[in-house]
């Protein structure tokens, strides 16, 4: 395990170690604005000896946002997110923040703006149709990227992650299934790759050497007809050749259409109807089984995938899914991955890290029910762990 828990650098960042807390969203941002509690979150996952946090999730605009208790990146965010960097450096861990825009999976009803999508759909979320940005509103979506690269260093980040994964909205262009468009942005794969690729150059040119640059890449939607492995691996080819990135992290799935591929384990499709208001609840019940498909649970579970694009590029790779103790660190470290990422178990458990790094036959507590996932309409967190008092929830405003 001596490879794992030695420093290391990502692009112009040394880190303590190669494990990475995954973005997974918080759910305590009730203004759409840092509180003490997601403070808290973050610090306290930094102080259990992840080498970097991230922050999920950094909208670049109001209605790229999952539901309007988001942050969005603005100035007024900057004060609030500089005291969570803080904090997370005050542990010794850097803290980067997952830079997207939700696209289809964006809630334009709790938004109150239209969610975007390549082509034209309609939002179950927010029952009316989807707007399709034409090149013009396409390239301010770009710039508004590079923009909120640019708060994220005011606000003391040492790295943003952008987020091309689960058919948000650089994910959906990828996609052949959402992106039917017959300009530049739609058809062939090089055309649907064009808006992830122009968002990483935008990024890195804003930003320089000056913080480190990654991106989260689909390998594969999970579903008919959508973005697939081989078309992945030639995207992960063109980011690498492109030059904008320091690392990918390589995920799978589809918020909209397959979310359990990311995830894999027991499929909580009740917990997640009690969220629902009492149509939607009704509605749920009758799709939830396909919505929210089972695949069983393993340790590296999207290993095999990931091997494919680790001989095939050269650049950093972070292995993500079912990364929870020594034995499937090490593996990823066996395979040429640079790093792995850890989510769920670290709900359980914020200190997981330091012990198995005391103890390399320590056990992760996690059980992969996936109650955790339905929490997200709340307050993230893991059903099954006893938290000590929360801390106060309002919105930081200084």
């Amino acid at each position: 395990m001596n490879e794992v828990f030695a420093p290391t650098t990502l692009g112009p960042l040394t880190l303590r170690n190669r494990v990475i807390k995954a973005a997974t969203f918080e759910g305590r941002t009730p203004d759409a604005l840092v509180t003490d509690d997601l403070i808290e979150f973050h610090r306290e996952v930094a102080a259990g000896g992840v080498a970097m946090t991230t922050v999920a999730y950094c909208a670049v605009a109001p209605g790229g946002r999952t539901d309007r208790h988001q942050i969005w990146m603005r100035p007024e965010a900057v004060p609030g997110l500089r005291r969570l960097t803080d904090a997370v450096h005050a542990e010794g861990a850097a803290a980067s923040a997952q830079l997207g825009h939700a696209g289809p999976v964006a809630n334009s009803a709790s938004n109150r703006a239209p969610a975007l999508a390549p082509s034209r759909l309609f939002s179950p979320l927010g029952m009316s149709p989807m707007k399709v940005p034409d090149e013009t509103e396409i390239g301010e979506l770009v710039t508004a990227h590079a923009d909120a690269a640019l708060l994220a260093i005011e606000a003391g980040f040492d790295a943003v992650e952008i987020h091309f994964g689960h058919n948000y909205l650089a994910s959906s262009f990828l996609s052949p299934l959402l992106n039917r468009r017959k300009d530049r942005y739609g058809g062939t794969l090089q055309n649907r790759a064009r808006l992830a690729r122009e968002i990483a150059r935008a990024v890195r040119d804003a930003v320089g050497e000056r913080i480190a640059v990654t991106a989260k890449l689909n390998m594969e939607d999970g579903v008919r007809g959508g973005f697939t492995l081989p078309e992945s691996l030639q995207v992960a080819s063109w980011l690498e050749a492109d030059g904008t990135l320091d690392a990918l992290e390589l995920t799978a799935g589809s918020s909209l259409l397959n979310p359990m591929l990311l995830f894999h384990g027991a499929a909580p499709r009740r917990e997640f109807a009690k969220t629902l208001p009492g149509p939607a609840r009704w509605g749920f019940r009758l799709i939830g089984r396909a919505f929210l498909r089972e695949y069983p649970y393993e340790k590296a579970y999207l290993l095999e995938r990931a091997r494919q694009f680790r001989r095939e590029l050269s650049m950093p790779l972070v292995l993500l899914g079912g990364i929870t103790d020594s034995e499937s660190m090490q593996l990823a470290m066996d395979e040429g991955f640079e790093f792995v990422a850890m989510g769920r178990a670290l709900l359980r458990e914020p200190d997981l890290l330091r012990r198995i790094e005391s103890d390399a036959k320590t056990e992760s507590a996690c059980v992969h029910c996936n109650e955790c996932m339905p929490t997200i309409y709340s307050r993230t967190r893991c059903v099954l762990r006893i938290e000590p008092s929360a801390a106060g929830s309002a919105p930081d405003s200084r």
